[in-house]
């Protein structure tokens, strides 16, 4: 008789959400807690979630015409002092060097939280003419940032980061280069790869980046209701132009200040993709993201374990993304938990009963359940039952956050929602600003002003925005 996976030990996510994270993260072998407090060390299984978010990031951020490049993580203490309100916002979180090679340093460095300040150093040097514009850098990083409640990939001393830092000619053509990676990098990724139901809005002035004009959000609600700032993407306006005199000669021969936009997103995707799909049974990762989309297993004999080899090179041919599993020597019991922990969307499993009956047997992890299939039909079945995993994962999202969300009309109603584990739509004309910052009090936030339909706002102030409140990771 064939041997059942058993259901992994696991904390239920009703029970206590954020241990039933911690477990997974564990027992899945994501990332470990790093020997400095805030720091984590990701382990190869968590790494390669992070290595396909950065291929399918990667392509879209270069699709929009931004190159990469890289700077460094030292920058002066006085370049952060240029731009007040950026200095500011981020001294809190600042780690400052100030000895190197034993010697106290003529001038401390901070280690990189962000990088507006050291590209735009670069930036003035580089412009000289319209001719140079637009110039559209990204990079891939570490970054800083002293975490005083840490907690895996969602908040980390040191986390990794793409950041995208671009100079314009004119403030529109910088505002639409924030909205397009807002709307067709980022969304279009979480949307369509993480399965993400993300909700698309603008940050109140509060909440916005240090230093910018205007700030665009993407938030996802977690599987507790909580929700997730993903990415953002910032109009920095000419702020950090006028702070480093990044000019340029205009086509009338007029000097003037540039236009710029920053904008990011972290291995707190990791975070997201966990607390949005993950269940009681451990990780579901959405096909379009997963580094192994089908394991293919042998339960025992050499003949399966022939089989599920040929199988394997069929499947890769066929354009999967597979992996073989042939330790036979395993039980099969523990090998099926531990691919059930990790997420990975379809098992194929073979013992001899099925080679007698040149059947396969089929287990989806994301909607669950098992079937038996012809060996034959696998290349052809398999691409469909990905695809509808898919589609199913971004579903739920998509129920998840209809279903917890209320409409509501006072403040008392917000934090209500809020405290209930769900997420509260209030008119921006209703709560405002002096309502915004009663609701912090509570540990409630303003996750971003969203126009009526659904859309972004123009402005913090147009006419039928609402707000959505929330408490926040």
């Amino acid at each position: 008789m064939r041997a059942m996976a058993k259901t992994p030990v696991l904390t239920p996510q009703a029970e206590d959400f954020p241990r039933w994270y911690q477990d997974l993260i564990n027992k899945a072998e994501l990332a470990d807690n790093g020997p400095v407090r805030g720091t984590m060390v990701i382990r190869p299984y968590g790494y390669g979630l992070w290595e396909r978010m950065q291929q399918e990031m990667d392509a879209r951020i270069k699709n929009a015409g931004a190159q990469n490049a890289y700077f460094p993580l030292f920058i002066p203490q006085s370049y952060l002092t240029r731009e007040a309100e950026h200095v500011e916002g981020f001294a809190p979180e600042l780690a400052v060097v100030t000895h190197g090679g034993g010697k106290e340093l003529e001038e401390p460095v901070v280690v990189r939280p962000t990088s507006e300040t050291i590209i735009n150093d670069y930036f003035s040097k580089w412009v000289q003419s319209y001719r140079d514009l637009p110039l559209l850098i990204n990079q891939w990083a570490n970054v800083v940032r002293w975490e005083m409640r840490p907690r895996v990939f969602l908040r980390t001393t040191e986390f990794l980061w793409q950041e995208g830092h671009t100079a314009h000619a004119t403030y529109e053509d910088a505002r639409d280069y924030a909205a397009y990676i807002h709307r067709e990098v980022y969304a279009d990724f979480m949307v369509k790869v993480l399965g993400i139901d993300v909700v698309l809005g603008r940050k109140t002035p509060r909440e916005r980046f240090a230093g910018a004009i205007n700030t665009l959000t993407l938030e996802g609600m977690m599987g507790d209701g909580k929700a997730l700032q993903m990415g953002t993407s910032h109009e920095l306006g000419t702020n950090f132009a006028t702070a480093f005199n990044t000019r340029y000669l205009s086509r009338e021969g007029h000097q003037e200040l540039v236009w710029q936009t920053s904008w990011g997103t972290s291995t707190r995707m990791v975070g997201g993709l966990i607390m949005s799909h993950g269940d009681d049974n451990g990780l579901r990762v959405p096909p379009s993201l997963a580094a192994v989309q089908v394991v293919v297993m042998a339960i025992k004999g050499d003949e399966a374990v022939a089989k599920v080899r040929e199988i394997g090179e069929t499947l890769t041919a066929a354009g999967l993304r597979v992996h073989v599993d042939d330790r036979v020597d395993t039980p099969f019991g523990r090998r099926a938990v531990d691919w059930e922990l990790k997420g990975v969307p379809v098992r194929i499993e073979i013992g001899p009963r099925d080679l007698e009956a040149d059947n396969a047997m089929l287990a989806r992890r994301i909607p669950g359940g098992k079937e038996p299939v012809r060996i034959e039909s696998l290349p052809a079945l398999l691409p469909k039952v990905l695809d509808d995993d898919q589609a199913l994962l971004l579903e739920q999202s998509r129920r998840r956050r209809e279903d917890r969300t209320s409409e509501v009309t006072t403040l008392e109603e917000a934090a209500e929602a809020a405290a209930a584990g769900g997420w509260a739509r209030i008119p921006w004309a209703t709560l405002g600003q002096e309502g915004e910052a009663a609701l912090a009090e509570q540990g409630v936030s303003v996750r971003c002003l969203v126009a009526e339909d659904g859309s972004v706002p123009e402005s913090d102030d147009a006419p039928g925005t609402v707000a959505i409140v929330a408490r926040a990771y």
